[in-house]
């Protein structure tokens, strides 16, 4: 009797542990729901000092995301801003994050929210048909690192114009 406990034991943790692994397996998927499509920035001239990033987030999941914020190797500082206007005014805020709803998307636009990069590292090319990393850090989904393609105007679907 006392030599069968050990295996009895055994299999009683075991049954447990594998009911676990569809749960998790789910919970994966669900919060691994987030793309990112459409990563694009406007030219600027040699040796600007900053620049925006456009994108936008989806998020197929069922429960929200949080954006929490962005980094490249091409700035010294990133962040995240929301233009807004008001009294005819224009201003922009610094935010800390951004809610991706489930089932919904988030976009990052002109005039909206965008990733703003400062102190950006000399000889950096932004000229039209360059590309630079950028890394969007989420609260569930972790890090997603996107090409962000330089253009020379925005692309005409944006909203932003």
């Amino acid at each position: 009797m006392a030599g069968t406990f050990p295996s009895e034991f055994a299999m009683m943790l075991s049954v447990p542990r594998l009911a676990f692994i569809p749960l998790l397996w789910l919970t994966g998927q669900a919060l691994a729901a987030i793309t990112v499509s459409e990563p694009w920035s406007q030219a600027l001239p040699p040796g600007s000092p900053a620049i925006a990033a456009y994108f936008t987030v989806h998020n197929d999941g069922t429960e929200d995301d949080v954006l929490t914020g962005v980094a490249s190797p091409v700035a010294g500082e990133a962040g995240m801003h929301q233009s807004s206007g008001a009294d005819g005014m224009m201003k922009m805020q610094a935010i800390a994050s951004a809610v991706v709803p489930a089932a919904g998307s988030l976009v990052f636009q002109p005039m909206g929210y965008h990733a703003m990069l400062m102190s950006i590292t000399p000889g950096t090319e932004l000229q039209p048909g360059s590309h630079f990393p950028l890394t969007l850090h989420f609260k569930h989904a972790g890090d997603i690192t996107v090409q962000v393609q330089v253009l020379q105007d925005a692309p005409a679907h944006d909203h932003g114009n």
